[in-house]
């Protein structure tokens, strides 16, 4: 776990499971840990163990999709103190909630308070957000709402919808048929090309898509250019911390 407080940048070891060591880490794991789907495209298999987890994320230094991302900082929260359970969550598709344990998200309590914890959902807000409100909440990403409907908790950002959560725990092996879903189906959008992405220092993002490389700055500015292969490797590793011995494949680029 100390190597994993290092991967994020987190030197000395927290004294207290609080609110404020809790924004620490995850503002900490997404501007260091990418969502990436990477495995997929280079015909890696994606551990759902928690060995695997702290394998791919700690030692080899790369990032991974939701069940990774939330499932390795499950792990890291739990020895800092903290108690967490680990959710299903229904994402918005544009016209309707999707399907159970199409996502997974994190929860824990502080001082009797619940909190969302969500490392892997690529653009989402950037420190955790109170479970226990419906007021507005703002997040260097928007303004983010949590409502109730129907026992489950609806999570509202600063563009639209954005997922409905189960109440109930579950462990992570419930989220194997989902996550082999994700790197099979051909309407997963995992499946659609690779993407990688993170938190730049200054609140925006740097993304990865393919070989389109695209800057979004927290004011909403926006660069985009296509990479060559070889700017592509370097990008992964300069970028992202990735080291490749090839690139993963495309089938956009097919």
């Amino acid at each position: 776990m100390d190597d994993y407080l290092a991967r994020i940048g987190i030197d000395e070891r927290p004294h207290r499971p609080d609110l404020a060591t809790l924004r620490r880490v995850q503002r900490a794991h997404l501007g260091s840990v990418p969502f990436e789907n990477l495995s997929i495209h280079l015909g890696e298999p994606v551990a759902l163990d928690d060995e695997g987890l702290l394998d791919k994320i700690v030692k080899r230094r790369r990032g991974g999709f939701c069940y990774e991302l939330n499932g390795a900082l499950a792990l890291l929260l739990r020895d800092l103190g903290y108690t967490v359970t680990l959710h299903s969550a229904r994402t918005w598709n544009g016209t309707a909630f999707g399907f159970p344990f199409d996502h997974m998200v994190l929860r824990t309590v502080v001082d009797e308070t619940p909190w969302l914890v969500d490392v892997g959902f690529g653009k989402f807000a950037h420190h955790p957000l109170r479970l226990d409100t419906s007021e507005p909440q703002a997040d260097p990403d928007g303004v983010y709402t949590v409502t109730e409907a129907d026992g489950e908790h609806v999570v509202t950002g600063p563009r639209e919808a954005e997922y409905r959560i189960d109440p109930r725990p579950y462990r992570l092996r419930d989220f194997g048929p989902t996550c082999w879903y994700q790197q099979t189906s051909p309407r997963s959008h995992f499946t659609k090309g690779p993407t990688c992405s993170r938190v730049t220092a200054d609140g925006g993002r740097v993304t990865l898509g393919g070989n389109r490389l695209i800057r979004t700055g927290a004011t909403g500015t926006r660069a985009e250019r296509t990479l060559t292969d070889d700017e592509t490797m370097d990008t992964y590793r300069t970028e992202f911390g990735i080291e490749l011995s090839r690139l993963p494949a495309d089938p956009r680029r097919a």
